[in-house]
């Protein structure tokens, strides 16, 4: 690895933590089912890329762990603080959504 390949990657693990630490502490208001019809993708996501690319290194993760790592704490205490129950709304805005993000 190069010195500037090492800087991507830092510079690119700074921005992965900022926008986990937006998401999780300064918006947790903002809903998983909103993240996903407006981006195709949400905080459980990130957690399934984080578990993906650990054991691209050979660290295994099981979900529980790897979403742990996402948001800071077990996912069912986020939850529990966090999520509300989704919509009719949300439920169809995320249908067509998920059409358009395939």
């Amino acid at each position: 690895m190069t010195d500037a390949d090492y800087e991507t990657a830092q510079i690119e693990a700074a921005v992965f933590r900022r926008l986990r630490d937006h998401l999780m502490r300064e918006r947790p208001d903002v809903q998983n089912i909103d993240l996903m019809i407006l981006a195709g993708f949400c905080r459980n996501c990130l957690a399934d890329w984080y578990r993906e690319a650990a054991q691209a290194r050979g660290i295994a993760l099981t979900r529980e762990e790897a979403r742990e790592a996402v948001y800071g704490e077990p996912f069912e205490q986020w939850k529990a603080r966090h999520q509300r129950e989704a919509t009719p709304e949300q439920l169809a805005a995320f249908e067509a959504a998920r059409k358009r993000h395939g």
